[in-house]
């Protein structure tokens, strides 16, 4: 569980922290949109480069990004796996009646990189954004959906609650998990089946754990009299400063580097047949 960085919040002082929110969220969007753009070595390229710099410009530990990814090893694994094998193309290893093909190989090169991208962009935003930052700016860039009457507030609320309660029910099955140990349970020798059999009595007391404390909550914003965002203000008002707008500009070049990219390559490979 300690394995899991989405929610959790890395403090310290960085140009990173101390953008909006608004523009992380914005940010962390287009770099996901430009994941599924590329199909190219050299965007990706382009896209390793550009994430080194806001990784070094955050100040966070690449060991605890690097945690995040033992989370979704095991669906790693499989979605390359299954490429390799799976994939038609122009084969090169046949083993029984599995065929590994170069498209395969290419296609699960990607794949990969897609996915460990994807945990490292959203671990990153977390990391560098607190949970009432977050919402406050999801808040915002949705205001106007109210409009629409859907209740924006109410579920920027819901989400940032899901936030800070990850690391809370992360300590909690740590500390569940050390008293099952001291009662003599044992979670990391036998077979896949016998370690997911010793996990059944540590989800039960988490649940109760869970809900208990979802009531409390509850129960602490009805004795406040919490009655939604109607008229509710801000403590800390989100307006833009000089370094925000300067990095929606980056965010376009950024963005038209990655289109020029995907444009050239294409054209190239258009070429030899248009001259055949």
């Amino acid at each position: 569980m300690k394995n899991i960085t989405i929610g959790q919040y890395y403090p310290t002082d960085s140009v990173i922290h101390r953008l909006d929110p608004r523009v992380k969220l914005f940010g962390t969007m287009v770099f996901l949109v430009s994941l599924f753009l590329t199909n190219h070595y050299l965007g990706y390229a382009v896209i390793t480069i550009c994430l080194a710099a806001v990784l070094k410009l955050s100040k966070v530990p690449f060991k605890m990004l690097l945690k995040g990814l033992r989370g979704i090893l095991i669906l790693l694994l499989f979605s390359v796996v299954f490429n390799i094998f799976l994939v038609p193309g122009r084969e090169l290893v046949h083993i029984w009646f599995l065929s590994i093909t170069a498209e395969g190989i290419r296609r699960a090169i990607f794949l990969g990189i897609r996915l460990v991208y994807l945990v490292i962009g959203t671990s990153l935003m977390t990391l560098t954004t607190t949970p009432t930052d977050l919402a406050d700016g999801l808040e915002k860039a949705l205001r106007p959906l109210n409009k629409l009457h859907i209740p924006v507030h109410d579920i920027t609320m819901m989400m940032s609650i899901a936030l800070r309660f990850i690391p809370i029910l992360m300590e909690e099955t740590d500390k569940i998990m050390m008293a099952q140990k001291a009662r003599g349970a044992d979670f990391e020798t036998g077979g896949l089946l016998k370690r997911a059999k010793a996990l059944i009595p540590l989800f039960v007391p988490l649940f109760v754990s869970a809900i208990r404390r979802a009531i409390d909550l509850a129960n602490a914003m009805e004795t406040r009299c919490y009655q939604g965002g109607e008229g509710r203000t801000k403590m800390h008002p989100l307006c833009y400063k000089k370094r925000d707008k300067r990095t929606y500009f980056i965010y376009a070049g950024y963005l038209i580097a990655i289109f020029g990219i995907n444009r050239i390559l294409v054209a190239f490979q258009i070429l030899p047949f248009l001259f055949a």
